[in-house]
């Protein structure tokens, strides 16, 4: 071998050492990196778990807070700490107040809503209430959606059940109904399909001042809207705060358990309620809560609270925005006259509305598309129409241009005899 041979035989075999040196070394620095991505994603993975299930046991002490708090501590509205929890006086149509005097006594007895959550066009509609307790709006709205509709109430205290399953017999009888259009599941509000509540199964879902009460309301929001028809609503009365709330106050349970402490910011409701799937939502009353105790006032110092009707609707999203032209029938019972929609929106019979493309959307695609002629804008000989009013959606700021909560003639209602909302 020649020694420029041999040179270069050396030099390939260093050149190959060098290599195995480096796939060695490169191999080593993977397997460290690899191993270290591994705890590191190990141990987040723990802290994760760890984290769920520290706010598992949070959720279910805020639940064992609540049943406490209404199951035993609570026997009627005179045990209340403060006025969040009592509904706001306004008028209430008479056939709604004569569904209510029909009510068993003992039922209204522990009823501790903050409004009046009946829409309008119930007739044989399947119908959803969330936190039902001792079922008053159930046995109301049995008698409002007729015998081919049908209410379910679901709650997680079993004291409020009792109450409300020992009335079934006598209200079917009352009502004069062939069979019971009313039943009482026991569970939770962020776990419906847990309580056997089927996916598209209910074309309205109500709540009176409950979703408060719950320690994760995205849950309960998009529960609420698996378990809707498309079309469907959710119609519900809940307090509301001016700012998110420091853990001092919802941490606190008997604040928590008076409906404030676990108060959604607004403002929230309406960022969580799109996030989910729902329409804008639509503000339809409000009214501020005054607490009425010293000892919790001073708490509270700095926060503002007011008891707020929304409804969202699950329709498509509207891809237009184009505002259209709208003339309500006049065929609701209740609302024969005037449909007061939301606090912007009051429909008069035969007069024609002009209505963003949102709401048009929702007006076409839910059960009031039959209540509703509707017409584009802009065309030859388009007729002169009403505006919705200026108000504004931050329910605090509603209260001040209003004065007091918006009174609605029209909070509920039924279809007429010659045809029914919820086909």
């Amino acid at each position: 071998m020649t020694m420029g041979v041999g040179l270069k035989y050396i030099s390939l075999q260093l050149v190959a050492v060098m290599r195995q040196n480096i796939a060695k070394s490169a191999i080593t620095h993977y397997r460290r990196r690899g191993a270290e991505v591994h705890r590191r994603l190990t141990e987040a993975g723990q802290r994760n778990m760890a984290s769920k299930a520290e706010n598992g046991k949070e959720y279910e002490a805020i639940r064992d807070d609540v049943k406490e708090y209404y199951g035993k501590r609570l026997k009627s509205t005179a045990d209340l700490k403060s006025n969040a929890c009592v509904p706001s006086a306004k008028p209430i149509p008479v056939h709604i107040r004569n569904a209510l005097k029909e009510v068993h006594p003992d039922v209204i007895a522990r009823y501790y809503g903050c409004g009046l959550v009946v829409p309008e066009c119930l007739e044989d509609c399947r119908v959803l209430d969330l936190g039902s307790g001792t079922g008053r709006d159930c046995y109301m709205l049995s008698r409002l959606v007729g015998e081919k509709g049908h209410i379910t109430g679901i709650d997680m205290t079993d004291d409020q059940l009792n109450v409300a399953r020992k009335y079934i017999d006598y209200h079917t009888e009352k009502f004069g109904h062939k069979k019971a259009n009313v039943d009482f599941v026991q569970g939770y509000i962020e776990a419906l399909q847990e309580a056997g509540l089927k996916e598209g199964s209910f074309d309205i879902i109500i709540s009176n001042c409950v979703v408060n009460l719950s320690p994760d309301k995205t849950k309960v929001l998009r529960e609420a809207y698996r378990v809707l028809k498309d079309g469907g609503e959710l119609y519900f009365s809940d307090v509301y705060s001016s700012s998110r709330l420091p853990e001092d106050i919802t941490s606190h349970k008997v604040l928590w358990g008076e409906c404030l402490g676990g108060a959604l910011w607004w403002e929230d409701l309406i960022s969580k309620a799109q996030e989910v799937g729902f329409s804008t939502p639509r503000l339809v009353t409000a009214a501020i809560i005054t607490v009425d105790n010293p000892e919790l006032e001073k708490l509270l110092e700095g926060y503002r609270f007011v008891s707020a009707t929304y409804r969202l609707f699950k329709v498509p999203k509207c891809s237009s925005e184009e505002k259209s032209l709208v003339i309500y029938d006049g065929n609701i019972t209740g609302s024969e006259k005037t449909l007061e929609f939301d606090a912007q929106h009051t429909f008069k019979v035969d007069e024609v509305m002009e209505v963003s493309a949102e709401l048009a959307n929702i007006l076409k695609c839910s059960r009031f598309a039959s209540e509703f002629t509707f017409q584009p804008t802009g065309g030859p000989g388009s007729p002169c129409c009403a505006k919705p009013q200026a108000v504004s959606s931050n329910p605090f700021k509603l209260v001040e241009q209003v004065g007091t909560a918006t009174p609605s003639s029209n909070t509920g209602g039924c279809c007429s005899s010659q045809e029914s909302c919820c086909k």
